[in-house]
């Protein structure tokens, strides 16, 4: 029980946004998973798990999936296999939590999400316009966190070009180099057997990229989603006017926090003052506050 529960700090009470993504991934894949072995041991069919894959894998027909709306959802918290979820809880793991230095989980919440809807969109565009994917409409379905994490990896890349991680074998590589090669490897990948599943990651990526910029020009998307699910307080608190504009002035404004976005996407994280890193600390953990 104690593990359980040190596990349940640790997936839900964390106040990591990156953790909960991947407990509600895990905990999906964990369940299906015994259901298929159960499924195998006493039935020896594949009824249940062909039902599941039916129903909550996103798929490119259009009339399939009017009647099944919730899948363009339901998809992406779904793996077809350990591998694959084994490498987008990897890559959701180090980049997202690179994304919550910088901005917050809100916006992370907010990109993983419509980054999935993202690439569903262009995986369910693609097959029903291009000629290529005609004979495969109809039977095709997608799922995987692919288009939602390659939202989050390219989001990031576009926010710290410059920030440096260390790869096994290939040492320190700059993050956008890495959403470079990603974005090739989908694109150039479109003419394999995973056709779909690479237009939702490129989905995902192009959504990141845009979703950044925008930030960038003042523009936040994700203010609206924030603003819905800002809980009420339920207490009114009366506190010291003194102290109060004492705080407020302490407060970070928009336009130095932007400034040192701008800074951060022109030479990278590392060449931030003391001060600016105080700033940027000081302005996401008011925004994870509100």
């Amino acid at each position: 029980m104690n593990l359980f529960n040190e596990l349940k700090l640790k997936a839900f009470n964390s106040g990591s946004r990156v953790n909960v993504f991947i407990a509600i991934n895990v905990i999906v894949f964990l369940v299906l998973s015994v259901a298929y072995v159960l499924q195998f041991l006493f039935v020896k069919q594949s009824i249940f798990s062909d039902l599941i894959n039916s129903q909550l894998a996103v798929p490119a027909h259009l009339p399939t999936l009017i009647k099944q709306p919730w899948s363009i959802f339901t998809y992406m918290f779904m793996h077809d296999g350990f591998f694959h979820l084994l490498f987008n809880m990897l890559c959701l793991y180090w980049l997202g939590n690179i994304f919550q230095e910088y901005l917050n989980g809100k916006k992370l919440t907010f990109l993983y999400i419509t980054g999935g809807l993202a690439g569903a969109s262009l995986y369910i565009l693609s097959y029903n316009l291009f000629p290529a994917f005609a004979d495969y409409t109809l039977t095709s379905k997608a799922v995987g966190a692919s288009a939602s994490v390659m939202a989050i990896v390219v989001a990031t890349a576009t926010l710290v070009p410059n920030y440096t991680i260390s790869l096994l074998f290939l040492g320190p590589v700059k993050l956008k180099w890495i959403a470079v090669f990603y974005a090739v490897f989908d694109f150039i990948s479109i003419v394999g057997p995973n056709a779909g599943g690479h237009l939702a990651h490129l989905g995902g990526a192009i959504f990141g990229y845009l979703f950044i910029k925008s930030l960038q020009n003042g523009n936040d998307w994700s203010k609206p989603f924030e603003t819905f699910f800002k809980p009420k307080p339920r207490l009114k608190v009366v506190v010291n006017n003194q102290n109060h504009e004492s705080k407020k002035q302490n407060k970070p404004n928009q336009l130095e926090i932007d400034a040192i976005l701008d800074k951060i996407s022109q030479t990278g994280y590392d060449k931030l003052s003391n001060q600016e890193k105080e700033i940027l600390f000081s302005a996401s953990s008011t925004n994870e506050e509100n």
